[in-house]
């Protein structure tokens, strides 16, 4: 198969022939139809985060299952499927309690590569999928069915870039009616967070970003109010009725600085959570009795905290139904061939999502 292969970091990605391994009991193989952009393979791809080479990225997928696992009785062949990074047991200690994306098992798929180049050498499959091909092989707690006539662009921003956002505001936090919300950060997951802000009911939902076009965008994903940093505090006491702070603050930049400046924001007995996640080795200062004295709560949040054979139906259902907004979320979609422009697009930050579409034949 075809697969857009990391060989150096921050280098572009070559598109070579690479081999799947044997498909396990729990496996399930899907051919991809399409697959997402996301940051973090970017950031990954940049070597900012470390990890292993040669690699092929890609973790916001969608496609159709080709063939499960002796084992597998979850998904059948020809169903259509999102494909994820968080693959869950069920029992472990973190599964026990709801953190599926924590898991603890000890995967037999994780004991050799799944991949291999055309010379036998070992390929990684980054995280936990290797998306950026014509087909992965996944555990089958990684996948979730569809219904079949959901477009296969907007069914693969369900497996990161939604869940991370809404599932932040709906599972990770707090947040109801009665909440005021300032997220930072309008790109793609900012957007599905204000969209979560919005499902729940916050009476203020503002969104703070340096774009002015970003926070255009946001006003049409359920925004009540959009500021820059150096009116946020105005903006803010507009949008609350005099209060300077709110009760959550959602930062889903990956940026040390903009969680620090949060902290501003944020109300007595009010809730701050960290959804962007930044390069390693970035710190920030915080004097503790500030947050212990004001009831305080610094969530981190990854993956929106989700359940996937929850969640993901859940966000079909509010899409289906006009709640969600999910087809606006789509920039443009690329070839594999185009993957390195796709990608340089998104770092000219001028887009949310751009998808790849692995055959003229999936739209």
């Amino acid at each position: 198969m075809r697969a857009a292969v990391c060989r150096e970091f921050g280098k572009p990605l070559v598109v070579e022939n690479v081999s799947l391994g044997q498909l396990g009991p729990d496996d399930v193989q899907v051919d991809v139809a399409a697959c997402a952009i996301c940051h973090s393979d970017m950031h990954f791809a940049a070597g900012e985060w470390g990890g292993t080479l040669p690699a092929v990225y890609g973790h916001e997928a969608a496609g159709v299952v080709e063939a499960v696992g002796s084992d597998v009785e979850s998904v059948k062949v020809g169903d259509h499927v999102v494909v994820t990074l968080i693959r869950s047991c069920g029992e472990c200690k973190q599964c026990s309690r709801g953190n599926e994306v924590f898991c603890t098992k000890a995967y037999q798929a994780d004991a050799a590569p799944r991949l291999s180049g055309p010379d036998g050498e070992d390929v990684l499959a980054g995280m936990l999928c290797g998306a950026f091909a014509e087909q992965v092989v996944v555990d089958s707690s990684q996948v979730v069915p569809i219904p079949s006539d959901m477009s296969w662009p907007v069914a693969s921003l369900l497996a990161c870039g939604v869940i991370t956002g809404v599932g932040a505001v709906t599972n990770t936090s707090s947040a109801d009616a009665n909440s005021t919300v300032v997220v930072v950060g309008a790109g793609g997951v900012g957007l599905n967070t204000i969209q979560g802000a919005s499902i729940v009911g916050a009476h203020a939902v503002i969104a703070i970003d340096l774009a002015p076009e970003k926070l255009d965008i946001a006003k049409d994903f359920g925004a009540t109010h959009v500021a820059t940093p150096d009116n946020a505090t105005e903006v803010i006491m507009e949008a609350t009725g005099g209060s300077s702070v709110v009760s959550h603050v959602f930062v889903t930049v990956g940026s040390a600085p903009a969680i620090s400046a949060a902290l501003d924001y944020v109300d007595v007995g009010g809730e701050l959570i960290i959804v962007g996640m930044p390069a390693v080795n970035n710190e920030i200062e915080i004097d503790p009795v500030n947050i212990a004295s004001a009831g305080q709560r610094i969530v981190g949040s990854k993956m929106g905290t989700s359940q996937i054979q929850r969640d993901i139906p859940k966000l079909i259902g509010w899409y289906q139904e006009g709640k969600l907004k999910l087809d606006e979320l789509v920039s443009a979609t690329y070839s594999l061939d185009d993957i390195n422009q796709a990608i340089a697009d998104v770092s000219g930050g001028a887009v949310i999502r751009n998808v790849l579409l692995m055959d003229a034949t999936h739209t």
